[in-house]
């Protein structure tokens, strides 16, 4: 007997119950992704239940090595693809009467809508959606079987898709308190938090600025991001206590995550010299990082503070196109001899400012064509697709969802943890549905113009869809846009919420739209 399925919770004693006409081994279920054992199934007394043809079964979970089984209760959660074998019975056959599970997930509202006449993009937000929800509980996790986590670099993408699809923000507002208050003596966030088994990636406390940063500009709210900056401060004192004098990071503790690539000179995520120092990708992640903080210290912080970054980001910036910059490539390097070059850091390069123009533009032609250099996952193609938006190459992003149809055509119905859905460990992890943020704010082109998300910039994408529309929750009621090609022109619909201003950017002119009402063009 096999039975496939997928579950969130179990409830002791309540899963099954069979007939108990003779059962010469437990049942157990097994993981089809490692073919372990992980569920067992045994029987109650049969002196408490002897006149009874059904009884339940009491389930045991095993978690570490072989023999150390706990019994599972209704208050520890998974997710996993699971097979229900029975090995062995004896003259009469086991019928199940009785098989459920129970979903647990933080009560998310699906308030947003897409729609166009490529049914792929209503799978790709179906199968983003559900991603997010099953990583989502009383805090973000990164996936709700293995660690279930709450981590800074999956969580800022997390909190994104909760504002673009549901308007809920609570639960991104609560991250970025939880990771404020995990912050060590020395600085440093947590990578993760809550939790009781501490773990530091350096990289994670820079995006967890960007994380503050989000939430300033979709929701304002200056008395809780100004909270954040005392926090934002000892962060970057904690980098400071380990740059070069020209600005560049010099050996660095913990563990230096950006990404799973497994290219040349990448360890364990680790960039090429993200440990030893000279590493252009810590140093543009800092890089970023510092301006950030530098335009939040001048809105809502101490402004002379701001200056301070300010210099320092300029100083860095400079030094970053010295130390990283092969002429001869037309690329930044991975590290200080040259020799190794990423996606990553040339996208950090066109984020942070370092290339504009048509330069920046190069440098992204190089960036999708060039094979040889190590390529972003599925996780760091979210900052891919903002610096093709960057460049002005936005019309080209829905030609840059392989990796989304690979996982889809290889039967997957949540996102995996990397692009390789072969060699994958976790098959359900939220930091890969950025497409949820991204066919709103890139192809509808709807995007915060000001703190507060009080203006919008609306400048969409289409590529080759004929029409496009969808609505996103505002703070301030819901934001609708409406487009149709017909022939040359481009009809336009738009409806802003009350007391939102925006500008509407099309062929590289801007029209005004005005609050409260429906803006229509023809262009």
């Amino acid at each position: 007997m096999h039975l496939t399925l997928i579950f969130c919770s179990k409830k002791e004693n309540s899963l099954c119950t069979v007939n108990k006409g003779g059962l010469a081994c437990a049942l157990s279920i097994i993981s089809e992704s490692t073919s372990e054992s992980l569920i067992y199934f045994t029987f109650p007394s049969f002196a408490n239940s002897a006149s009874a043809d059904t009884f339940p079964l009491y389930v045991y979970y095993r978690h570490g090595g072989a023999g150390n089984i706990n019994q599972y209760n209704q208050f520890s959660d998974c997710s996993v693809n699971l097979r229900l074998e029975a090995s062995q019975t004896a003259d009469q056959p086991l019928e199940i009467s009785d098989f459920h599970a129970i979903k647990t997930e933080y009560p998310f509202d699906y308030n947003a809508r897409f729609k166009s006449e490529d049914k792929f993009l209503d799978s790709l937000l179906e199968v983003g959606w559900r991603t997010a929800k099953l990583c989502a509980v009383e805090t973000y996790m990164d996936c709700p079987y293995y660690e279930r986590l709450q981590y800074i670099g999956d969580t800022r993408i997390q909190g994104l898709v909760s504002i673009f699809n549901s308007g809920d923000d609570r639960l991104l507002r609560q991250a970025i308190s939880q990771f404020d208050q995990s912050r060590m003596s020395e600085g440093l966030t947590l990578s993760r938090y809550p939790t009781n088994y501490d773990q530091q990636i350096p990289p994670f406390s820079l995006w967890w600025i960007g994380m503050v940063n989000d939430y300033w500009m979709y929701r304002g709210d200056k008395s809780f991001v100004g909270s954040m900056m005392p926090g934002i401060r000892q962060v970057l004192f904690f980098f400071e206590q380990y740059q070069f004098k020209d600005g560049s990071l010099g050996e660095m503790p913990y563990w230096n995550f950006t990404d799973w690539s497994n290219h040349k000179g990448w360890v364990f995520g680790v960039p090429p010299n993200g440990q030893k120092g000279n590493s252009s990708l810590l140093d543009l992640q800092l890089l970023w990082a510092l301006q950030l903080a530098s335009n939040l210290e001048t809105s809502i912080g101490i402004p002379e503070i701001g200056k301070h970054y300010a210099l320092e980001a300029q100083q860095l910036a400079s030094n970053i196109k010295v130390k990283y910059w092969a002429p001869d490539k037309g690329l930044f390097a991975d590290e200080d001899a040259k020799q190794l070059f990423s996606q990553h850091a040339n996208v950090l390069a066109i984020l942070t400012g370092l290339v504009e123009g048509k330069e920046a533009q190069l440098v992204m032609e190089k960036i999708l064509s060039d094979t040889s250099l190590a390529q972003t996952t599925i996780y760091f193609r979210y900052y891919q697709m903002l610096a093709l938006k960057k460049v002005g190459f936005a019309d080209r992003y829905l030609d840059q969802l392989s990796i989304w149809k690979t996982h889809l055509n290889n039967g997957l119905t949540t996102w995996a943890e990397i692009s390789d859905t072969q060699t994958t460990r976790s098959d359900c992890h939220a930091w890969g549905a950025s497409p949820n943020i991204e066919l709103f704010r890139i192809v509808l082109g709807i995007e915060s113009n000001a703190p507060g998300f009080s203006s919008v910039r609306i400048a969409p994408a289409l590529g080759k869809l004929q029409n496009a529309g969808g609505t996103i929750p505002h703070p301030n009621g819901n934001l609708t846009v409406s487009y149709r090609k017909i022939r040359e022109k481009l009809s336009i619909a738009i409806k802003l919420p009350e007391n939102v201003e925006g500008d509407f950017i099309w062929q590289d002119k801007t029209y005004v739209l005005k609050p409260g009402a429906v803006n229509n063009f023809v262009l």
